[in-house]
């Protein structure tokens, strides 16, 4: 296994806030901050910061820098805000295209999707795809946001990757997909393909991965008639919360 492979493996089973994630609107003022929710625990039981502890933050799509804990009256943690003019880690150049998985599994890749690094995230419909799947509560905007803020506290970065739906398969494929490929390696992730999955790319991609068990042949000649290049990366199946990370991992050690 090749060390970027484990870390990626790693970022998926664990998980640690490695950088305390703030938006703009919860500041009191540009440097300062009160927290009493969730993050406000895990300062304070998984972290144990105490009064002067410093805690690196970053802010949605903004600077990172690092935060002193002024006071904690065990509800409340104040936090004083110094930032810095290190630049947060950039995203992946990889847009992916992922049919809705199960609503569990989908919150924990969604998490593991945003740790990776990937800029775009496009859920979409297929025949294997449940149709309960899109009412699920996971999938609400509030729902999905708090998945990327996680992801983003893993990874340590304030860059939010987009998420957008498309309840209906052969549309999106015709009218969307190949605006999305522009310009980008377009790959379709089949373990029946010919071709090897490419290794260390230098250039933007769309990575195209299907539900359990496959798209039909109908999805995946429809999506390699739009621009998707079928290719694998080896004789075993693997399930999508495998897939995922492990053929980012290929593409962008």
């Amino acid at each position: 296994m090749r060390a970027s492979y484990a870390q990626f493996i790693v970022a998926i089973l664990v998980y640690f806030m490695n950088r305390l994630i703030l938006f703009p609107n919860e500041l009191s003022s540009k440097s300062y901050i009160k927290l009493s929710d969730r993050r406000a625990e895990h300062i304070r039981s998984t972290l144990r910061a105490e009064k002067g502890s410093e805690i690196r933050f970053g802010l949605v799509n903004g600077p990172i820098g690092k935060a002193s804990l002024i006071e904690d009256d065990g509800v409340t943690i104040q936090l004083s805000l110094e930032y810095s003019n290190e630049a947060p880690a950039r995203f992946k150049p990889c847009t992916l295209v992922l049919a809705l998985p199960r609503p569990k599994m989908a919150r924990r890749l969604i998490q593991s999707i945003c740790a990776l690094g990937v800029e775009e995230l496009h859920l979409i419909n297929s025949y294997k795809v449940d149709k309960s799947y899109w009412q699920s509560h996971y999938l609400s905007e509030e729902a999905l946001a708090e998945q990327l803020v996680l992801g983003m506290e893993q990874s340590g970065s304030t860059l939010m990757p987009t998420i957008t739906k498309h309840t209906k398969f052969r549309p999106f494929v015709e009218d969307t997909f190949p605006a999305i490929c522009s310009g980008k390696m377009s790959l379709l992730a089949h373990p029946y393909s010919q071709d090897s999955c490419p290794i260390d790319l230098n250039q933007p991609s769309v990575l195209v991965i299907g539900p359990e068990g496959g798209f039909t042949e109908f999805e995946v000649n429809l999506l390699s008639q739009n621009g998707a290049r079928p290719v694998h990366i080896g004789a075993r199946i693997l399930r999508v919360e495998t897939a995922v990370p492990a053929i980012i991992g290929r593409l962008y050690i």
